[in-house]
């Protein structure tokens, strides 16, 4: 059988599991999510996952097109999504965003934080200025924790829910590509370990996954450059020798927000296609 051939039998058998689901309800039917920056990649992939599983689905962008186009293509697929424009670092974008859920939907069970920024991509970490410092942090992590601090006490009043930080494998290794941004990652590792002592009181589940080389347009500079992404390759010894794909990293992530994952939390699950993960 031909790889071509093959891929296509696979991706026939995906879409008649992701119908089952949907004929059934879903594991996730009944849940709120919010997703942020998740109107392409991997965010927009775990986004209809989790509508696929029956959740209703708030997406979000700094970009109003983006935000119009993705959440019309998901309403396409008899998914019940919204969506409206949320830049992460501002305080009150991030307060408005939370507040759409509780207001269209009544609370707020899931909350997965997506965004991220890495500005000083391929540039040594000594050479790091203090903005591009400040911007990464702000980013990655601050506004990844404010966000899940307000989105707190709309679980604690639903009962308990579910916190998701996307990471990165290059918080397990700082590589000189990822300088300052891999730091803040590895941030992301901690902060998922402290918040999960903090709100398992409270049935609020933090959970995180650090994806490997996804083929998204977040990181093209990576895969669009053929002896750079050989170079990788052989950095990371890929058992698998391909990259992967965003929709590989949003069923872990529907696994982890539901109740099959229920004893699960202060973990990051690492999908990279094999690579070295760790500290």
């Amino acid at each position: 059988m031909s790889f071509t051939k093959s891929r296509f039998l696979a991706v026939g058998q995906q879409c008649l599991k992701m119908a089952s689901r949907a004929a059934s309800g879903g594991k996730l039917a009944g849940k709120v999510a919010v997703v942020t920056a998740s109107t392409d990649g991997i965010g927009l992939a775990i986004a209809r996952r989790l509508g696929q599983d029956g959740a209703k689905v708030i997406i979000s962008s700094r970009q109003e097109k983006n935000v119009q186009r993705a959440v019309q293509e998901l309403q396409g697929e008899n998914l019940d999504v919204t969506g409206m424009v949320c830049h992460v670092g501002k305080a009150e974008d991030r307060k408005n965003l939370i507040q759409h859920a509780v207001d269209n939907y009544g609370g707020l069970d899931i909350l997965v934080s997506n965004a991220a920024a890495n500005p000083g991509f391929g540039q040594p970490m000594i050479d790091t200025t203090d903005s591009a410092w400040d911007k990464v942090f702000d980013i990655n992590v601050k506004a990844a924790f404010l966000l899940a601090k307000d989105a707190v006490p709309h679980m604690e009043k639903r009962g308990g829910g579910v916190i998701i930080f996307v990471g990165s494998i290059a918080g397990y290794g700082n590589g000189k590509l990822f300088g300052t941004y891999s730091v803040s990652k590895t941030a992301l590792l901690g902060l998922t370990k402290a918040m999960a002592n903090q709100c398992g009181r409270l049935n609020i589940r933090v959970n995180g996954i650090a994806p490997g080389l996804i083929k998204t347009e977040f990181s093209k500079k990576m895969w669009k450059n053929e002896a750079l992404l050989k170079e990788l390759q052989r950095k990371f010894q890929l058992p698998l020798k391909r990259l992967g794909e965003p929709e590989e990293c949003a069923g872990p992530v529907a696994f982890l927000c539901s109740d099959d994952a229920a004893y699960i939390t202060g973990e990051t699950i690492v999908m990279s296609g094999g690579a070295v993960s760790r500290l």
